[in-house]
């Protein structure tokens, strides 16, 4: 499969013609399909894939429960020992997997009604993970409104890492020595995305805008973080507390961030100016990453991007059946579904971030020596 994304210049000849550039994919790249999605979401409608699957969120939440207390209890078993960081890597994990969770609820996944999903993805955000749903809500509708779109889509504007290479191109100072070598430290980045999180989250409880839910969104997060901070703090040592919370966070980080940036990073990004119907703006900017249940199970339904963007409020355990039937549309309209494994992902977003990044470079470097 040709690479997704449109470049111009040859990686071989960077050093010659100096940095890639990027050009935004518009109107004419992608040809309308007017009637594509009203097609496809009949079939699925009458499929009844949109249906509820209270049973499946039952089970998941009986198993995090579970999850949960075996932490606690085997944090209290340990005591003093430096095996508790193995709980506390086992907490960044559980927390990914109930943000998980929280992402169904908010996009009216698990329960029947829109206000019980609300109050669900709440209570597992702010009370259980300790982010903002108010905050990461408002981001995340801008991004499924308009995926890769630039100046629309806040999940590709620069934050430490540059998504576009006119962003890249502004850096400075440290950020623009990240930037250009952000390919390989992205992942190490990541470790720090837990706390990025977590104080993005604060901030916006915090700040003058409309919040909605405010001081229950602040309680909720305060007495989360209170929950873990403070027992960790009083029964280990001050060393080891610091270092069970720092790992706590990089796992939770990392595992989160390696499970968002498959989904679009380094596929098609959109022109601000392009008009686009839905069935190909949603499809064309995603990407699934294969692998059948194991990869549902570790990413939460998030590899299959392409059927969650077309129908978002999809329970998880029908995601794989829509696969199928959206993957025979596509090859009938030629519309390009791109699929490909977990490892390949990695590669493909380590190595777009890398050509984003030479517009960071200095011009008067020398190539040779580079």
């Amino acid at each position: 499969m040709s690479s997704p994304h449109t470049l111009i210049g040859q990686e071989d000849a960077a050093g010659v013609l100096g940095p890639v550039r990027q050009t935004y994919a518009g109107t004419a790249d992608f040809p309308p399909m007017a009637k594509a999605y009203t097609q496809v979401s009949q079939v699925v409608r009458e499929t009844g894939l949109l249906r509820r699957t209270g049973w499946f969120y039952a089970l998941v939440g009986v198993a995090l429960a579970a999850g949960f207390g075996g932490v606690v209890t085997g944090f209290i078993l340990l005591g003093q020992s430096w095996f508790q960081l193995l709980m506390a890597a086992a907490l960044g994990i559980l927390f990914t997997q109930a943000a998980f969770l929280a992402h169904e609820a908010a996009h009216k996944q698990i329960l029947s009604s829109g206000p019980a999903n609300d109050r669900l993805a709440r209570i597992l955000a702010a009370g259980v993970v300790g982010i903002s749903l108010s905050w990461w809500d408002a981001k995340h509708t801008r991004h499924h409104g308009n995926p890769n779109r630039v100046g629309k889509d806040p999940d590709i504007e620069v934050d430490t890492i540059s998504f576009l290479d006119a962003d890249a191109a502004q850096a400075r100072g440290l950020r623009r020595m990240i930037t250009r070598r952000q390919g390989w430290l992205f992942f190490p980045l990541l470790t720090l995305e837990g706390v990025n999180l977590h104080v993005h989250g604060l901030r916006h409880v915090l700040s003058r805008r409309p919040v909605k839910a405010r001081w229950l969104e602040l309680t909720l997060i305060l007495v989360r973080l209170a929950a873990v901070i403070v027992p960790v703090f009083l029964l280990l040592p001050l060393g080891m507390a610091f270092a069970f919370i720092g790992v706590q966070f990089a796992v939770f980080g990392l595992y989160m961030g390696a499970s968002f940036a498959p989904n679009h990073k380094g596929m098609p990004v959109i022109a601000p100016d392009a008009r686009l119907d839905f069935f190909s703006k949603q499809v064309r900017t995603s990407r699934n990453v294969s692998g059948g249940w194991w990869a549902t199970i570790l990413m939460g339904g998030l590899n299959y991007q392409v059927e969650h963007h077309l129908f978002p409020n999809m329970p998880r355990p029908h995601l794989a059946k829509a696969r199928e039937i959206v993957r025979d549309y596509c090859a009938t309209l030629e519309v390009p579904y791109t699929e490909t494994t977990l490892w390949r992902s990695y590669a493909i977003v380590v190595d777009y971030l890398n050509r984003v990044g030479l517009a960071a470079r200095d011009p008067f470097d020398c190539p040779a020596a580079a």
